[in-house]
């Protein structure tokens, strides 16, 4: 699965991107957010509060129960408002 974050997500995990290997019983958005939060401080500072965590699976906007598989692109991002 690519992971890509965006805007302040970014620079409090570090990085932009990266590839990864879902655990077995990662099955949806809720699953790899939590998942997520267990890799280490940066993770679960910046992923603390769901409510400010906005999700797209393949480029579509995802709810915590969308589906994900390894082949998967999930973006995270904060709220995005126009102007």
């Amino acid at each position: 699965m690519k992971l890509l974050y965006f805007a302040w997500l970014k620079q409090k995990i570090g990085t932009d991107a990266e590839e990864i290997t879902l655990p077995d019983d990662v099955n949806d958005v809720a699953g790899v957010i939590a998942w997520l939060k267990t890799r280490g401080d940066k993770y679960a500072t910046a992923l603390k509060d769901d409510a400010v965590v906005r999700v797209a699976v393949n480029q579509t906007y995802a709810k915590p129960d969308t589906p994900v598989s390894d082949g998967d692109e999930v973006a995270l991002f904060p709220p995005v408002t126009g102007g």
